[in-house]
């Protein structure tokens, strides 16, 4: 047991607490999988990681990423909190344009826009799921056929059963059966376009964000995403970057999203995550947020 250098990171939030916090050990050296896999047991949060020397020349630090139910070997959000904490702490990238995380599933390019830091989305594997599995998806979620408009299996180093629901309200309303997903082993991504909202609507949705928020309605977002964890132990991730990079390569692709916009996630846990999607020239997709340290010191591990 030693002393380690440990930070609490809110992602995808200019606002602390709003987000979605990573926990992220300093120094992970010395330490074997099961001690990393107690310790993300014990922080219960939807990841946890543990930054190492790379042992790829290009990469400027190394990082292996546990849920409270196993190794992931790619995560958006604890990417982001991971070099954020990585350069607060001291870190010195390689090159002056990029930062270079190693996990296990490759490289990830991270840039720095002023304060704020994007990744680049890794590549995308994606097929269509099975009717079979669709069904069993959407009973479990109480969704009916008619109100999914698209469905794709998507993985980047993290997979995803991505639905496009026929609207924002559709997103928000579910109450899916966990239990049920879990036994299906799926992890779920529902999203659903913003659509011009009628003054009906936009009294309901207010009063449902002003009780989510405190009474601050947190303004407009192109796209509103939930995921559905439970088959890694998380029944509701707040903020997701693998699943919203997965849906951005999906979306923009398939002409469903333009090559900007704006994503909304956790409003139905009282969060308030907000992503910035970008397709460069070079058709690269930057998934990016703001970053907030909310706890600083050391652990005993």
């Amino acid at each position: 047991m030693k002393t380690r250098a440990f930070q609490q990171v809110d992602v995808f939030t200019a606002v602390a607490y709003r987000g979605n916090p990573v926990a992220v050990v300093l120094d992970g050296s010395d330490l074997d999988d099961a001690q990393f896999q107690r310790f993300a047991q014990w922080t219960n949060l939807s990841e946890t990681t543990f930054l190492l020397p790379p042992t790829e020349p290009g990469a400027d630090y190394r990082i292996r990423i546990f849920t409270p139910g196993g190794e992931m070997p790619f995560a958006g959000h604890p990417t982001l909190g991971s070099c954020r904490a990585w350069l607060k702490a001291g870190g010195k990238p390689k090159s002056t344009e990029f930062i270079v995380q190693q996990c296990v599933t490759g490289l990830v390019t991270i840039r720095r826009d002023g304060a704020r830091l994007a990744f680049a989305a890794p590549p995308l594997k994606r097929t269509a799921p099975s009717p079979t599995m669709l069904a069993k998806i959407a009973h479990a979620l109480g969704l009916k056929a008619a109100q999914i408009l698209a469905a794709q299996q998507l993985d980047n180093g993290s997979n995803w059963l991505g639905l496009l629901l026929d609207e924002v309200d559709s997103v928000l309303a579910l109450v899916p059966d966990h239990r049920a997903l879990k036994e299906l082993g799926v992890k779920v991504g529902v999203a659903a376009i913003a659509q011009a909202p009628s003054p009906t609507q936009l009294i309901a949705r207010s009063n449902r964000e002003a009780r989510a928020f405190g009474g601050s309605a947190q303004g407009s977002v192109d796209l509103e995403v939930r995921a559905f964890a439970a088959a890694t132990g998380i029944e509701e991730d707040p903020v997701t970057g693998s699943l919203n990079a997965g849906l951005a390569q999906w979306l923009i692709t398939d002409g469903h999203m333009p090559e900007r916009y704006l994503v909304g996630q956790g409003q139905c846990l009282g969060r308030d995550g907000r992503l910035s999607v970008e397709r460069d020239a070079e058709g690269r997709i930057w998934i990016g947020g703001d970053t907030v340290v909310c706890i600083e010191g050391a652990v005993t591990l």
